[in-house]
């Protein structure tokens, strides 16, 4: 068959599209504009033509797994370490923190993931070629604007009453596809997912956990991180561990979790996680109150406002404890930690990883450009001495 593409390119790509925050399209059209990429890339002469098809790099995403990419976040910090950057004696010490990574989602409302359910057996009935005994189209169409009108009225009985209604009408469709399909085992696994998916949706009730936010993405958990301007987030949470270094911080770690596990439970993972990357043991932990109860023994951990056990250089190093907060700023505004638009739960284990990774990077290049500032004002300077 056709030959793969060179590794180093599609490397390449990726750190660049999460250096820059760009889509795939994006970076392929860019990268042709620029000679500096495409000599980061391992190109010697100027390329006028698109590298690979911007549909390649979704293919290589999953063909990497989270397993291979980990190894570019290790690479970045050995890179960092050759360039003068940090130390290794500085990997000892390490900041752990958790986020957010929403996923992107419609904000969940209950009747339009039954209205998505709805369409879904619809066209999947259509398909297969089921007569249903009604649709209910322009039924439901009519019922959504409705429920939306009494809501925005704060008409809170007539809504409830429509909403009621609006679920009716899909649980018809549900029992109709039921039977339709009770003697066909192949088209039983067909609408195995959506049926189930269809069925929490019209039995759930407020106070179920484990609830279902997205039809295409089940993993999504709902994350409340008490906020001011935003009480719940959609998607997955991450750790993340930085080094306690002043000034260039250096991400050592990034672990998406699924399920929303409390902090304290996430502790240890994230250490043995950064232990494996950077092939050095931390030695001290510095975390916020919500890592209370964690059950790390082999590292020493202080947990924010500690009063007992501590010395006056450890009390001086936790004050820099929320230096990672900025860090996690950057990594959200200016990466793609903000929102992630890879599928699944692998896909955001990757995009945590490659946005760790690219971050290590750009904290390279700031260091040697404020070293390259450095050597050209001393050269600026010793010609106007002489």
């Amino acid at each position: 068959g056709r030959p793969a593409s060179p590794m180093r390119l599609i490397v390449g790509l990726l750190l660049l599209q999460h250096m820059h925050n760009l889509s795939d399209e994006n970076v392929v059209r860019m990268w042709v504009e620029n000679g500096y990429w495409q000599y980061f890339c391992g190109y010697d002469h100027l390329q006028w033509q698109l590298p690979i098809d911007p549909s390649s790099l979704t293919r290589w995403r999953g063909r990497l797994g989270p397993e291979r990419i980990e190894k570019l976040l290790s690479m970045s910090v050995n890179v960092a370490v050759a360039t003068g950057v940090l130390t290794k004696k500085e990997l000892q010490e390490v900041i752990v923190d958790t986020t957010v990574m929403p996923k992107n989602i419609e904000f969940p409302t209950d009747t339009k993931l039954l209205e998505k359910a709805r369409v879904r057996l619809v066209k999947l009935a259509k398909k297969h070629g089921l007569n249903l005994r009604q649709n209910y189209n322009l039924v439901t169409k009519k019922s959504l604007r409705k429920i939306n009108g009494y809501l925005h009225a704060r008409q809170m009985k007539r809504a409830k009453s429509e909403i009621k209604r609006f679920k009716t009408l899909v649980g018809r469709i549900s029992r109709d596809c039921q039977r339709k399909i009770r003697d066909n085992e192949l088209l039983q696994q067909v609408f195995a997912e959506i049926l189930s998916q269809t069925n929490h949706l019209l039995t759930r009730k407020a106070s179920d956990k484990n609830k279902l936010y997205s039809l295409h993405e089940p993993e999504v958990r709902c994350i409340s991180k008490g906020k001011a301007q935003k009480k719940y987030e959609f998607g997955s949470k991450v750790s993340l561990s930085m080094t306690h270094k002043k000034g260039v911080s250096i991400v050592t770690s990034a672990l998406s979790f699924n399920n929303n596990p409390y902090d304290g439970h996430t502790l240890d993972q994230a250490l043995k996680s950064s232990a494996k990357i950077t092939g050095i043991n931390p030695v001290n932990a510095f975390v916020d109150r919500g890592y209370k109860g964690h059950s790390v023994t082999n590292c020493n951990v202080y947990i924010s406002g500690q009063k007992r056990g501590i010395t006056a250089r450890i009390k001086k190093q936790l004050k820099r404890r929320q230096a990672i907060e900025p860090h996690i700023g950057h990594l959200k505004n200016d990466g793609k930690l903000g929102l992630c638009r890879l599928k699944a739960f692998v896909g955001d284990q990757i995009n945590a990883l490659l946005c760790a990774a690219s971050y290590n990077l750009k904290q390279v290049l700031y260091h040697l450009r404020g070293l390259l500032l450095q050597i050209l004002g001393l050269i600026f300077f010793i010609k106007l001495s002489f």
